[in-house]
């Protein structure tokens, strides 16, 4: 079976994914459902839809 769901991910301390870093949508939003990331000088918008879904769009 594969995991589909983030709870059924096993994260044990030496995994990858326990060494990246980790960002809550709804912070990096403020509460709002917008925010803006740069990278070299570009601009991104990351929006949190009304399915909870993240969407990134330069």
């Amino acid at each position: 079976m594969t995991a589909t769901r983030p709870s059924e991910f096993s994260r044990p301390a030496t995994s990858v994914l326990a060494r990246l870093p980790q960002h809550d949508a709804t912070q990096l939003t403020r509460g709002g459902n917008q925010a803006l990331i740069v990278l070299d000088e570009q601009i991104y918008q990351l929006r949190i839809t009304r399915a909870g879904k993240l969407i990134l769009t330069k």
